[in-house]
């Protein structure tokens, strides 16, 4: 979308946005534990950093969530023993979770998965300002937590989340895909960082009750597509922790 045609429609883009935040149900994190181990074999450490999306605002808990399908599809499909730490806050930016991962200091890993992207898109931050962050995070995560690969999921198809009005869900789904343009480029551009585009269906029935996050379906989705592809591509037995 053209920056007059944004402007133009900014009175009644920022008063949608007002109501939709008013009328948005607020949903909790998802309850459980936010580390674990599930499966045999050799040891892989897994960290996910993220948003309401990795923290699993959607579902009651989180094993219905991404932290509960990523490692129990990656423990099978890898057949490694996965030990997987959670560091993750409903409503965070990619500034706001490095932030976040410096505070918490979560315990080194191999495979760190970061799922952010859509509260950038809400805060106005730019793509080339998003990709600057995410690089940010991928240096602190390699060279603080010691992980080898950071593999970023995709931003969703925000054009296609019922809670949002016309034309604001069209304006944010244009931005949402911008974002994960840009971030599909720079990640092409470095062999420690990938980008997964993952396709994702999002009806009514995939979501949450709030027609904005997740439902169990997408957690699902996502969580196996994700694994399959550090199983397939990222799996080097030299090169993961005893």
């Amino acid at each position: 979308m053209s920056l007059a045609l944004k402007l133009a429609l900014a009175p009644l883009l920022v008063a949608q946005a007002v109501a939709t935040r008013r009328r948005a149900p607020a949903l909790p994190e998802a309850d459980g534990s936010r580390e674990g181990r599930v499966g045999e074999g050799d040891r892989l450490a897994l960290l996910i950093v993220g948003d309401s999306s990795a923290a699993g605002v959607g579902v009651a808990t989180q094993d219905e969530a991404l932290a509960g399908h990523l490692p129990r599809t990656l423990a099978r499909e890898a057949g490694r023993r996965v030990h997987w730490q959670l560091v993750a806050k409903s409503g965070i930016t990619t500034a706001q979770a490095l932030e976040l991962v410096r505070q918490v200091r979560p315990v080194p890993a191999d495979i760190a998965v970061a799922v952010l992207g859509v509260n950038d898109v809400i805060d106005q931050v730019s793509p080339a300002r998003a990709v600057q962050q995410r690089a940010a995070l991928a240096d602190w995560l390699r060279h603080a937590a010691g992980v080898r690969h950071v593999v970023f999921a995709p931003l969703p198809p925000v054009h296609r989340f019922p809670l949002l009005p016309q034309p604001l869900r069209r304006v944010m789904g244009a931005d949402a895909r911008a974002h994960d343009e840009a971030m599909a480029r720079w990640a092409s551009t470095r062999d420690d960082v990938s980008h997964v585009p993952i396709a994702l269906d999002l009806g009514p029935e995939h979501m949450a009750a709030d027609g904005f996050h997740p439902g169990e379906p997408v957690y699902r989705a996502t969580g196996e597509a994700l694994a399959r592809f550090i199983a397939a591509r990222l799996m080097n037995p030299t090169e993961t922790r005893s």
